[in-house]
């Protein structure tokens, strides 16, 4: 199920439609600070902020193509909604989304910016993924999945751009919501640095997929993470997870604490703001550094959508010195 290099550069063509290739930095005080040469891919700097407009921009463009209803439908915790809406806008499409209750307060202001209409439905994205499911079949709108081959296309080719800028990378450390993006790297590893290892990183408060990848069984779990809203994950993908027990060589779960951790030390060290989900590779890193010694890494930072209030909350956390480095 996994894109070939070929089919990943023809999704391309329709994600650079709209963005330009994202930068990847080694950041020195970031470097400093993990022990390790570590490079980010700044996913945060797409025009949605987080790295799933390129599943969108390919999969609407097949879409449209398709005939049918030009009313659709989906589930989200933010990125993903925001993806949907910004490419069913791009192509006439009339967008509606399920989020959970209580979603993020900023998340639905973009969403509902880029037209499209919000439904709150449900306590986690499982709930609100199954309700949108059911009104779809009543309406006729299209259900946009969250977990496509079209979206798995898009989406790796941030790992093109990263392993064609970057050669050698030892390690890469990939968060996992649903399971879109490491699919992707994993395509783009296998085909062009096979020696690379892949790294998964889970919620410490959202296992299903760490439970899954241990017991190689599907294996449902609660999420109760505040932070990592995008890795919130109850019930895994079974696409993703062939491809997670297959490819994939270890997964580490970090906790709310540990990513809050992260998402100072982005920002001290670089100036970029990341949400939990985004800084969620660096917190791994930074669990595992002990065993990096002179590997080059890279981790993705996914996306930067945080609510202002909640930002400012772990700013405004624990600003001690770690490992003998300050990044102020």
């Amino acid at each position: 199920m996994l894109p070939t290099i070929r089919q990943i550069e023809s999704a391309a063509h329709h994600v650079y439609s709209v963005l330009s290739p994202t930068p990847q930095y080694c950041w020195p005080l970031l470097s400093a600070r993990l022990g390790a040469e570590v490079w980010l891919k700044h996913e945060n700097h797409t025009p949605v902020g987080a790295f799933k407009v390129r599943g969108g921009l390919v999969y609407f463009a097949d879409l449209a193509n398709s005939g049918g209803t030009r009313e659709v439908i989906t589930a989200t915790r933010g990125n993903h909604g925001q993806s949907v809406a910004l490419a069913a806008k791009r192509h006439g499409f009339s967008s509606t989304i399920v989020v959970p209750t209580g979603n993020s307060v900023e998340k639905n202001a973009a969403m509902r910016a880029l037209g499209a209409k919000l439904i709150e439905y449900g306590d986690d994205f499982q709930a609100a993924r199954e309700h949108a499911i059911s009104v779809s079949e009543v309406s006729g709108d299209h259900m946009v999945p969250s977990f496509h081959d079209l979206l798995v296309r898009g989406v790796a080719t941030y790992s093109l751009e990263l392993f064609r800028a970057i050669d050698g990378i030892d390690r890469m450390y990939v968060p996992i919501g649903l399971g879109s993006g490491i699919c992707g790297a994993i395509a783009v590893r296998n085909a062009l640095s096979p020696s690379t290892e892949m790294v998964g990183v889970v919620s410490a408060h959202a296992r299903a997929y760490a439970l899954s990848f241990a017991s190689k069984q599907q294996t449902e779990s609660p999420t109760s993470t505040v932070l990592a809203d995008g890795m919130a994950c109850r019930v895994p993908q079974p696409e993703a997870l062939d491809a997670i027990w297959r490819y994939v060589d270890h997964i580490v779960e970090v906790t709310d604490e540990e990513i809050a951790q992260a998402m100072r030390a982005i920002y001290e060290c670089t100036h970029n703001c990341a949400e939990g989900s985004g800084a969620a590779a660096i917190a791994a890193i930074t669990k595992e550094r002990g065993q990096l010694g002179s590997k080059k890494v890279a981790a993705v930072l996914t996306g930067s959508n945080v609510d202002r209030e909640i930002f400012a909350n772990v700013l405004a956390g624990n600003r001690k010195e770690e490992n003998g480095v300050r990044c102020t």
